[in-house]
């Protein structure tokens, strides 16, 4: 099927997310949708899947002009959206799941017709090689997998236009190769797809053609043939953008954390950590690389004190922190940046001023006496807007309402709004656009600069290599390796991320 949406527009309170938006794709091609977070994509993506009913503006459908009320509607017409947080019953297995809502009946009673249902997601899993097993738990699925559910949902539906709205944000490179092959065999076979994204190297590597959104707008439109990086990148943001942060060489100074023999168990009371020893000095930059599971988790949780080792030690600033709560650790000079933002970096619903005090409301000169200095509070959250470019209509806004990469900016705002000694960032830029992973990789050289020892985990390699003084990789819960210099490249750190040794000396 063609999709056009001609002059769509939106409004929120405070913000206009769609301005007069105007893009077309073509049956069997895959358009690419690059834009900064808060651009207005997923905005207008849910407007075509009936989520959102549009200010103004018509969508067209083989030539044919639609309204969509909600979004069966858009369903019935043959639109599909897999959604960037999963929409799955996590005790379902993957039949239910996906037949949720289509059910095949096969009596006057409407009982579910399991079998029917059953054979439909084999069939489909087969032809476009999603690899599903139908009798699965949806919580026993590694998420590469439940993203396929989702897509089978939205096949299983006969969507035409199949809508993928940050599709790669939590899979591995690995997951992500086999998602550009399920894209290529479901465009080939006739699908419609726009593929969300503000990976550059995504649509370059898998789109036909690429629209850029910028602030509510059409920026531009790209071949992804001839399109660079640079080009797209700049057009993202409508300035230069520095790909990669430059930084001096690090100067390393005393130690700051010290870890020696670290056991933590994971949530199956699995040891997850397996004896690792690290060292991170004062003024430099050491990136935890590995394929998430390894146990990267689990030791910054025990480094942060938000989970109890078994066994070893961790000293922060010489002193001894495993048996320490979160509120200890943060009083050392601990900034502490998570790797879920939604889960455990912010409380949705309240408000960028709330949120921004979370660490030191109970502190001068926030409170005094257990009653809270609310002018200071505005103030100090108001300047931390500013300097941190976080865009939002006011300090009152909850930080729910925010895009994913202002809802990081506020995590960065306030960890760095105290001195720190210690930086621990868990997956410092995931779902962010290439502008603001420019802003939080400058805040961190900053940071390393001033004199702070900072860890970051990150499952991107660009973005270890590009950050890190020393990477240190992290395989079934050990460090196998750790590389600096000229030993630091994609090959070496893919033979350590697959659990081989690499050079003499480098196993820590």
């Amino acid at each position: 099927m063609r999709l056009e949406l001609r002059d769509i527009t939106k409004r929120f309170p405070g913000v206009l997310a769609n301005d007069r938006i105007s893009i077309s794709a073509d049956r069997g091609k895959v358009l690419g949708m690059l834009g900064e977070n808060g651009a207005g994509k997923t905005t207008l993506m849910n407007i075509l899947s009936g989520l959102y009913k549009p200010d103004s503006g018509q969508i067209f459908i083989d030539e044919t002009e639609r309204t969509f009320g909600d979004p069966v509607a858009a369903i019935e017409a043959g639109v599909g959206m897999v959604h960037q947080h999963f929409m799955l019953v996590p005790v379902f297995d993957v039949v239910e799941a996906v037949a949720l809502g289509a059910e095949t009946t096969k009596d006057a009673l409407g009982t579910f017709d399991r079998a029917a249902a059953r054979k439909r997601i084999v069939e489909l899993s087969e032809r476009y090689k999603l690899d599903v097993d139908p009798d699965a738990r949806i919580e026993s699925l590694p998420v590469g997998v439940r993203q396929r559910v989702e897509i089978l949902k939205a096949l299983y539906r006969r969507s035409d236009i199949l809508v993928l709205d940050e599709p790669s944000a939590v899979l591995t490179p690995y997951e992500t190769e086999e998602l550009y092959a399920i894209i290529r065999s479901l465009a080939a076979d006739g699908t419609t797809i726009i593929f969300i994204t503000h990976k550059l190297n995504e649509v370059l590597e898998v789109a036909d053609d690429i629209v850029v959104l910028r602030r509510g707008r059409v920026a531009g439109t790209a071949d992804p043939k001839t399109a660079t990086r640079q080009e797209l990148a700049n057009m993202m943001v409508g300035r230069d953008v520095e790909l990669i942060v430059p930084k001096g060489p690090a100067k390393p100074g005393e130690v700051v954390l010290s870890i020696e023999q670290l056991f933590v168990r994971d949530d199956r009371l699995e040891m997850a950590v397996n004896g690792v020893d690290l060292e991170v000095r004062a003024g430099e930059i050491v990136a935890v690389a590995g394929v998430q599971g390894n146990g990267q988790t689990e030791l910054v949780e025990a480094i942060t004190g938000l989970r109890t080792p078994d066994s070893g030690a961790i000293s922060i600033g010489g002193k001894r922190t495993e048996k320490w709560g979160p509120r200890q650790v943060s009083n050392l000079g601990v900034a502490h940046i998570p790797e879920d933002r939604g889960r455990d970096g912010l409380i949705s619903p309240m408000t960028i001023a709330e949120n921004y005090i979370l660490d030191t409301y109970h502190e001068a000169p926030y409170s005094r006496n257990g009653v809270l200095n609310l002018k200071v509070v505005r103030e100090r959250a108001a300047q931390g807007v500013k300097d941190f470019d976080i865009r939002t209509p006011s300090i009152d806004t909850y930080a729910g309402a925010l895009s994913g990469g202002n809802q990081q900016k506020v995590v960065v705002a306030r960890e760095f709004s105290v001195p720190v000694q210690l930086v621990i960032a868990a997956q410092p830029t995931r779902g962010l656009d290439v502008g603001s992973i420019e802003y939080i990789h400058r805040r961190l050289v900053e940071q390393r600069d001033a004199g702070a020892a900072i860890v970051i985990v990150s499952t991107e390699l660009d973005e270890v290599l590009a950050v890190g003084d020393r990477i240190a990789v992290m395989y079934a819960g050990r460090i196998v390796g750790i590389l600096a210099g000229d030993d630091a490249t994609y090959e070496n750190l893919g033979l350590l991320m697959g659990g081989a040794t690499y050079g003499e000396g480098t196993a820590a």
